[in-house]
């Protein structure tokens, strides 16, 4: 399967019998085409530094993600999803760092608030919705910019939009100066999200009436402190 086509990341299990695991990343590190594709080595519980360490050395040069927690896996696998190239996502802290690493607490001050998710990609649409999901979100989606204010209309919860600016029918700029026209939403804090960091993005999404501007791939912190300065929690 990963010989046949592109693929952002591999969630593997620990404990596949007969010594599966190891052998696959064996077979793994001895195809060069495959040296950027991130691996993320999930466990029901902590896994043990003799463990790792062999893990690691079978896998060579190849950073692995050691992951315990299924709401940390699925927060990986969103922020990996979400990148525009596969290995373009900044690998996770070394393990020695991440042993000496508290768990970062999932806290409540978002639970029940409603995002509205714009974006006409189903796979930056699953990440994004997975890393609000994840901080008590409820998430809505549109494809489009035009179905963006239908559903803005419809929803009078929503209290935040995540905005991409590159779509079809009605991009991103364009449906944030119509939701601005409307009185009622003046103050209804918008975040443009666009592909690439490009010289001049974020100013052209600002004077379109959005409040602040995130870039592809979505850092999960950079993304959460960003929400978070703009509904004040």
């Amino acid at each position: 399967a990963l010989a046949a086509e592109p693929w952002h990341c591999v969630v593997l299990e620990l404990g596949m019998p007969e010594g599966e695991t190891a052998r696959f990343l064996e077979a793994v590190e001895g195809d060069s085409a495959l040296a950027t594709v991130p691996v993320l080595v999930h466990n029901g519980s902590r896994v043990d530094l003799a463990q790792e360490q062999a893990l690691q050395s079978r896998s060579g040069a190849r950073s692995l993600e050691f992951l315990s927690s299924l709401d940390e896996l699925r927060e990986r696998i969103a922020l990996h999803l979400s990148a525009d190239q596969p290995g373009d996502v900044v690998p996770l802290v070394r393990a020695e760092e991440a042993r000496s690493r508290p768990a970062r607490p999932i806290d409540s001050a978002f639970q029940g608030r409603t995002v509205l998710v714009v974006d006409d990609d189903a796979r930056n649409l699953f990440a994004l919705s997975g890393i609000l999901e994840l901080h008590g979100f409820q998430v809505l989606h549109a494809e489009n910019g035009r179905k963006g204010i239908e559903t803005l209309l419809s929803r009078p919860e929503v209290a935040l939009i995540l905005m991409d600016v590159m779509m079809p029918e009605m991009d991103g700029y364009t449906a944030t100066a119509e939701i601005r026209k409307m009185p009622r939403y003046a103050d209804l804090p918008i975040i443009a999200v666009t592909a690439k960091a490009m010289p001049g993005d974020r100013e052209k999404s600002l004077l379109s009436g959005a409040s602040d501007h995130v870039t592809k791939p979505v850092d999960t912190d950079d993304l959460i402190a960003c929400v978070r300065r703009w509904l004040g929690a």
